[in-house]
Parts: structure tokens; sequence; C-alpha cells
């Protein structure tokens, strides 16, 4: 099953003619089983104390909603796994299931050995009007080792200079804080790009195991859209992402919640210990990619290892069609009562690091997710949770002589 690599708008329907838009309330009501005019008329709504009414509504659409889903694993069986091996969009394309002793030698031979290395990452911000602090922090582990723990802390000041004159330097804060909730939008973008470039190349620069356990996308889309306003730092991770994709090769990547419905379609119906191949990461990004802006913008270098010199936009075109295409985006289920897994990994490697990610995910089978992530997670949490920020920067305050004249209303709200 692939997407179609265009950008969006009208296509033409089998019939030859252009799609036919449903109105936005007949779409609400397709999917939510009643009106929007019935919605937002409060004189129907209940009261909060009628719970066993609740509870009756909850049940019976939970009942419904599983049925359904129930109903069309059987086909999904029989003609998209079917179609997969039939007609390949990536080497390797298919559904495969892992034996129990394929289980046990990866638990035994990668994982418990320290083969295997995660990374998280974490990000905290304490926001003030005169200042911001952003703590950044990721966590290299292994099952026989803690390998560090790396942080950084950005300090964003809306003016960072004197002028001469204090009425100009008042008139020059204001008009950049007129703006606020537009840089701090793209200001939260770009930290947020940072926190994952930042758990990427530490996994692939200071990890020393043969196989890296990353968290999310490989090629996370606030990476790649340039919509932190900073297409160097786009460049910068395609040029690490080419590094781990090609060169290092040996890598298994697991979403916590990803977006992609239809791959999660096609995972709820695998059974425990199976595992599907579905398509190139090409076909998730060109999307995207084909919306961002890159043209207008610069970039310090975009030159290949081969010497050519490319503009931003021929960059991207050449990360999409030579690098991503060496992704394999698959789904995996590795126990009854856990849902299905998005994993990404190199399509050469693409079976082993399934295995690796279903023997780790079956160490806590009621998540069904890798157990190496999760300690990778705990580690960065507890050695740079927010605690650590919030003390220092409060003792800070205090020492200028300002206790409490910034801090937010919710950080002053009892609980």
């Amino acid at each position: 099953m692939t997407t179609v690599d265009e950008p969006p708008g009208d296509r033409a329907d089998s019939a030859g003619g252009p799609h036919r838009h449903t109105p936005p309330s007949d779409e609400f009501a397709a999917a939510y089983g009643e009106s929007l005019r019935d919605v937002l008329d409060v004189e129907s709504w209940h009261t909060g104390e009628d719970l066993g009414a609740m509870y009756e509504r909850i049940a019976s659409e939970v009942a419904g909603a599983v049925g359904q889903e129930r109903r069309i694993h059987g086909r999904i069986r029989e003609r998209v796994f079917a179609h997969l091996e039939a007609h390949p969009p990536i080497p390797g394309a298919g559904l495969y299931r892992a034996t129990l002793d394929q289980v046990r030698r990866a638990h035994e031979g990668l994982l418990m050995t320290g083969a295997v290395e995660a990374c998280d990452a974490t990000r905290h911000a304490h926001e003030t009007l005169p200042l911001t602090v952003v703590q950044i922090g990721v966590s290299l582990v292994s099952y026989n080792r803690n390998l560090g723990t790396w942080a950084q802390r950005l300090f964003r000041r809306d003016l960072r200079e004197s002028l001469p004159d204090p009425a100009e330097e008042a008139l020059a804060l204001l008009e950049r804080r007129s703006a606020g909730s537009e840089r701090m939008d793209a200001s939260r973008l770009l930290q947020r790009a940072i926190m994952t470039y930042a758990e990427r190349a530490i996994l692939l620069k200071r990890g020393q195991a043969a196989w890296r356990m990353g968290h999310g996308n490989p090629a996370a889309q606030e990476l790649l859209s340039g919509a932190a306003g900073s297409i160097d730092l786009v460049i910068e991770s395609t040029r690490l992402l080419e590094e781990l994709i090609c060169r290092h090769k040996k890598f298994v990547f697991v979403p916590s919640d990803p977006t992609d419905r239809a791959l999660l379609t096609i995972g709820d119906a695998l059974q425990p210990l199976e595992f599907a191949i579905v398509r190139p990461l090409t076909d998730q990004i060109a999307p995207f990619l084909a919306n961002a802006d890159y043209d207008l913008r610069t970039a310090s270098d975009t030159t290949t290892p081969d010497g050519r010199r490319l503009s931003p936009r021929e960059w991207m075109v050449r990360f999409r069609d030579q690098i991503a295409g060496q992704v394999a985006v698959g789904v995996y289920r590795a126990s009854e009562v856990a849902p299905a897994r998005l994993f990404y990994a190199h399509v050469d490697h693409a079976h082993e690091a399934a295995l690796i990610a279903i023997a780790d995910s079956l160490l806590q089978p009621h998540r069904g997710f890798p157990m190496l992530i999760d300690v990778a997670h705990h580690v960065c949490a507890a050695t740079l949770g927010p605690d650590t920020l919030a003390g220092p920067i409060q003792a800070a305050y205090t020492r200028a002589g300002v206790p409490l004249r910034y801090l937010g209303e919710r950080m002053t709200r009892g609980r």
C-alpha cells in the first residue's frame, strides 16, 4: 500500500471528473453520528450527574467501533498483505511471523549483551516575560550500562541589546513583543527541532553498539519541513540522517503516537509476533516535502559528497529520492493485549530490526513497546526533569529581588 506523491488538491476520480468535496456539516455527521446543529444545541446536553447515560453511551460506542475494526481484519490479511507480497513497494515487503527461537536469540544475543543502545530526549521550558529558559536533555542507555546523559540550556530574550536611548530601547522591545505569539510558536518549533536533532546526533555519534534504537520517526517532520525557520537546521539534519541511514544502517525507530491511521489499521490486523514491511519512508515524507517552502531560503552549505552544489529544493529532492527510499516503514504486534506499533529500519536489515523491536517489546507485554526506549526516557527524566530547571530559576529570580513577579498563574495555582 503506497501513497501518491502529489500535492494536495482536486484529483480526477475513476469517472474522470474532480472529487466532490463533502460539506463540513456532512463530514461531521458521518464521523460523529449526529449533526453539528444537534451538538450545538446545549438544551439537549446531559447534566453532569447523569453518569448512567454516559456509561451506557460509551459502552455502546466502544463495542460498535471494536466490532467494526474486527470485521475488516480478515479482508486486510487477505488483500493488503497479499498485495504487498505480489507487488512489493520496497524490497522485502510482506507479512512475516517471528518464532520464539528468533525472539530468544534477539534477547540473548543482542539486547542483553549491550549490542543495542537506545536514546531518548526531554525538553522543559520555563517561560517568563523577561526570559525563557529551555533545557534539552538526551540520554543513551543499553541493558548492561548507562552510557551518559547530555544537556543543553537555551536562554531566550526578546531583546539582547542596550540602546543608548531608553525610549528607543522600550519601543524596540514593544515592537518585538507585539508579534509575540508568532515568535513564540516559531521558537517552540525550533526548540523541538533542536531536541529531535540532538537525540539522533547523540545516538549516532556517541553510540558504540552495533544496533541503535530511536524514538519516533527518524526523519521527523520538524527536521525536514523548515517550519522552525532555519534551513541550515534542515540541511544539517539531512546530513546526519544520511550518515545514519546510508552508512550505519543498523537502526530501528519506534514512535509513540504515530498519526498514520492507515498503517495503524494494517497493524491492527496482525497477530502476536507478526510484523509487516509495508512501504518506503519516501511515501510518508513526500507530501509535506512537496509543500515545504525551500526555494526562497539560503543555506550555508548544500554540497553533496561528490562535490555537486545544490539549491535547498534540489537538496531535499535528493534526500527524498536517494536517502529516504532506503528506509522501510513497517508495523508489528508483540502481544495479544497490546496495540500494534510502527517501526522504521534500513531495507537491508528490516527483518532483524523488527525482531529486535518485538523481542524488546515483549519485556512489557501490556504495552508492547520497546522497554529500552522507556529505560532511556526514565533515565533522562530522573536526571534532567523539570525540577532541575525550575528550582535554580526560582532561586535566581529571588536573588534578583523579584521572587513572585514573573510567575505565571499556573505556577502559583494550588493543586
